[in-house]
């Protein structure tokens, strides 16, 4: 059975009310005392994998490092890709794109980006790839999004019905599922 530690990465630099998506941001000064506080929640890692974006990258880092153990890079942790809005202020976005979006989560994709199902299907891929691993605690680092898609995955549940779900800057998630290894 593998135990996985699902964890948002910490405060990004960017200021509040930005759509940011797969922008990729750097980490706020609170890096070194967030990531801190993350380790500390943390029992012996066997593998950490972090979506490539840098303030996921950086965490991912940090905990390999102070728990010596492996780093890998997966681009199917990356945040949904907002396409045409990342970059811009949430109030700058046409209302009529915001409510196409709200009126269909799940298949409106913004101009230039995926929608709530592309990023799913990825989530979904990956999933199917880390159970065919042997590593048992498994520390994945990763986004809003991405969590929220891996959780409705493992609970077997809309990815609709975690929207409202708090996940913080820093949020450490840890799940315990069995693994279908194939050979």
């Amino acid at each position: 059975m593998q135990t996985l530690y699902l964890i948002r990465h910490t405060k990004p630099d960017i200021a509040p009310g930005i759509c940011y998506g797969q922008l990729d941001l750097d980490v706020a000064g609170s890096f070194e005392t967030e990531a801190n506080d993350i380790l500390r929640c943390l029992p012996k890692l066997e593998l950490v994998i972090a979506s490539p974006l840098l303030r996921t990258k950086r965490l991912g880092e940090f905990l390999a490092l102070e728990q010596q153990c492996e780093l890998r890079s997966d681009a199917r942790l990356m945040e949904k890709h907002f396409g045409a809005w990342e970059g811009k202020y949430w109030d700058d976005i046409p209302r009529q794109e915001i409510d196409a979006w709200a009126e269909n989560v799940m298949s409106y994709a913004p101009p230039g980006g995926e929608s709530a199902q592309q990023l799913m299907q990825r989530v979904q891929e990956f999933m199917r790839d880390l159970a065919q691993l042997p590593q048992q605690n498994i520390a994945l680092v990763a986004h809003g999004g991405s969590i929220r898609a891996l959780l409705a995955l493992i609970a077997e549940i809309p990815l609709t019905d975690t929207l409202n779900w708090a996940m913080e800057y820093g949020a450490v998630v840890c799940v315990r599922r069995k693994q279908t290894v194939t050979k």
